[in-house]
């Protein structure tokens, strides 16, 4: 038999293919983290592309456009001023930007005459007394000027306060009008505290330092304080109104006891002069159906800045006071 070629045993050769179900498995494995990485490539992106229009849009809200900008208008017009809400220091309604616009308003050359919207429940006194002499005052430097308020919603309260400096005010048929009063709101914990069994510890270097603690029950000398403190308010509220109206007013037992009525009885009882609108009084009272805003639009680094400082000052009254009860105008 013909010799045949050398050739090494086939049990000792290698198998050059590999089991079907390796591949398979390392195929997938592949696969998967090529899909992970696309992922976590898309995601990349993703998270940039929203950064990017997350700074953009702070960027663009940190643009004081009106806060700290000079008003100017054209024209023979009605310079307008929104007081809109609670009427208090670190909020919109406070009695600086409140002020600010109404000089900027009434200053202004081509401004015929202000309309002063309201829609407020009230809130502080200090801050409705600085308005409503501030407009006293600008009454006075601008005697051609008249200021009319236009009542929306409501005007109550420390709202009405401010009201009250106004030429004429001016309201819808179902307004809420008056609430002219002063409350001083809190909580007491005392029989909870109690029921639970917790004891309240609190020492004071003055003898009324402690006054309306929530934790601790009342007294009839502070009761007998903070009723005093209302009554001078209330009084100061009163004259503001009488002085503001003058004969207008209409005066019953009732109508400074905190009760408040609805634009058409607010007309009938003196506390309002007519019914009419932002646009019919520039228009018809005023003669100047152009209307310019000058209401103080907060920008978002002021609006931060306001709150931070807020909830600063009220934690530290808050320390410094028994911070169990407030006194406001709604």
């Amino acid at each position: 038999m013909a010799d045949q070629p050398n050739s090494p045993d086939s049990s000792s050769r290698p198998d050059s293919r590999e089991p079907s179900w390796e591949r398979a498995a390392l195929e997938r494995i592949a696969l998967a983290a090529v899909k992970e990485q696309r992922a976590a490539r898309r995601w990349k992106i993703f998270f940039r592309f929203a950064f990017l229009g997350v700074f953009v849009l702070l960027a663009f809200a940190l643009i004081d456009f009106s806060s700290d900008s000079k008003f100017s208008a054209s024209g023979r017009h009605t310079a307008l001023v929104t007081i809109d809400g609670e009427i208090a220091a670190g909020v919109n309604a406070n009695a600086d930007d409140i002020n600010t616009a109404l000089d900027a308003a009434f200053d202004d050359d081509g401004t015929v005459g202000v309309v002063l919207r309201i829609n407020s429940p009230g809130g502080s006194p200090v801050q409705a007394g600085m308005v409503y002499d501030e407009i006293r005052r600008l009454r006075g430097k601008y005697p051609d000027k008249p200021l009319y308020v236009v009542v929306t919603d409501m005007c109550a309260s420390g709202g009405y306060y401010i009201a009250s400096a106004a030429d004429k005010i001016y309201v819808d048929k179902a307004s809420i009008v008056g609430s002219i009063g002063v409350l001083m709101d809190g909580f007491g914990f005392t029989g909870l505290m109690g029921k639970l069994g917790v004891e309240r510890r609190l020492h004071t270097s003055g003898e009324n330092k402690g006054f309306y603690d929530p934790f601790s029950p009342e007294t009839p000398k502070m009761d007998a304080h903070a009723q005093e403190l209302l009554d001078q308010v209330h009084a100061q509220f009163i004259k503001a109104v009488k002085d503001g109206r003058g004969k207008r007013l209409h005066e019953t037992p009732d109508m400074f006891s905190g009760l408040f009525w609805t634009g058409e009885k607010s007309v009938e009882l003196g506390l309002a002069d007519g019914y009419g609108t932002t646009d019919t009084v520039a228009r018809d009272v005023l003669k100047a159906p152009d209307l310019v805003d000058y209401t103080v639009k907060e920008s978002l680094t002021n609006r931060v800045a306001r709150k931070f400082g807020a909830a600063v000052g009220g934690a530290a009254m808050k320390a410094l006071t028994a911070g169990g009860a407030s006194v406001s105008l709604r």
